[in-house]
């Protein structure tokens, strides 16, 4: 034996004789509140934020607890960017679009009309500019986001008239989400913002002629076959819209290199959760809601070209008079028509051919 390995196990015999062990660096326990926009009952876009706290629980061997809460339970579905902002919750779980009223660029972080696919959002966000763009507008809002969830493109909601041209829009109140609300608006539509769980009372009692949510399963479970028999596609307004998870700026910077990391995993987790499920579970349920007597019916074309005409109309508008928009919105737009030109010989092609076979 060395001198040197004599008098560093001395030492350590030293250490131990005067009953002093040596420091250890642990990490502190951390404790976390995720708000919710949405009801326990919609077990998947709900579901995506406990995903997220299952595998930051399994990751950090139960050193950082995260705890969800269902919309309602903490703050209101659309407060919880206010919660995040003020630091009352450490973070959300939400789709951004229902904030365009604070900021138009919110849609763009989640869905537009006629924009990105599930897939393009994606591309955007992880390999485009999207999340350095996005990261850069939210922190106005003291947040730090993380994508956490994708629907797919979803169903054009429920009718409780037929619509067989553009005109039939006129007057017509549908609970719509986000943005497409503003164009739904320019072409004589009333749109009216509602919360997941308050759609069905409106659809009932007549307060409102059509909603849409998400797709079949979500649809299924909230009940709208009951009470409005027409079933439209597809959602120009929700090509793929992305959730998020929204963190406070200050919470988040609080965390240990390993905790933000443990952080980014889970998110990524949450977000291939999402979209997966739904894509098992809506073919069933469509079925279902079409042997029940739900009438499928595709928006008629006129009023899929007005809309496109006003969609592009209003993000003009925008630009010229918001400059965090239209830094964003020019980013975004080159790479929606990139992405449209690649789909349009694999995807498309490929789509195309097997919706055409017996299978």
């Amino acid at each position: 034996m060395d001198r040197r390995s004599v008098i560093k196990n001395a030492g350590i015999a030293g250490i131990l004789a005067a009953g002093v062990a040596p420091a250890v660096h642990a990490q502190a326990a951390v404790r976390w509140r995720i708000a919710s926009s949405f009801p326990k009952s919609l077990d998947t876009i709900y579901g995506a934020a406990e995903v997220f706290a299952k595998q930051v629980r399994a990751m950090s061997g139960g050193k950082f607890e995260v705890s969800v809460h269902a919309a309602g339970e903490l703050m209101p579905a659309f407060g919880v960017v206010d919660g995040v902002q003020q630091g009352s919750i450490e973070g959300a779980h939400t789709a951004p679009y229902y904030f365009f009223g604070k900021d138009e660029c919110f849609a763009l972080g989640c869905a537009i009309p006629f924009g990105l696919n599930s897939r393009q959002m994606t591309a955007w966000m992880v390999e485009g500019n999207g999340l350095k763009l996005m990261r850069e507008f939210y922190a106005k809002y003291n947040i730090v986001n993380f994508p956490g969830g994708n629907t797919g493109a979803q169903m054009g909601g429920w009718f409780r008239k037929e619509i067989k041209s553009v005109k039939d829009i006129k007057g017509l109140k549908m609970r719509i989400g986000g943005f497409g609300g503003k164009v739904l608006e320019r072409i004589g539509g009333v749109p009216q913002n509602i919360p997941g769980g308050d759609i069905y009372p409106a659809l009932e009692k007549g307060t409102i002629d059509a909603a849409e949510w998400v797709g079949p399963y979500d649809d299924q479970k909230l009940g709208f076959n009951k009470v409005a028999p027409f079933y439209y596609y597809p959602g120009w307004w929700e090509g793929g819209p992305e959730l998020d998870f929204f963190f406070n700026t200050t919470a988040y910077n609080a965390l240990s290199a390993e905790n933000k990391a443990i952080v980014d995993s889970a998110c990524a987790s949450a977000h291939v959760y999402m979209q997966a499920r739904y894509d098992a579970v809506n073919p069933g349920a469509l079925r279902q809601l079409v042997a029940n007597g739900t009438k499928l019916r595709p928006f008629p074309q006129d009023m899929m070209s007005a809309a496109f005409k006003e969609a592009m109309g209003l993000y003009e508008e925008l630009n010229a008079k918001n400059e965090s928009w239209k830094k964003i919105y020019a980013d975004y737009s080159k790479f929606r028509g990139e992405q449209n030109l690649w789909f349009r010989f694999t995807e498309m092609g490929f789509d195309r051919f097997m919706q055409g076979q017996k299978l």
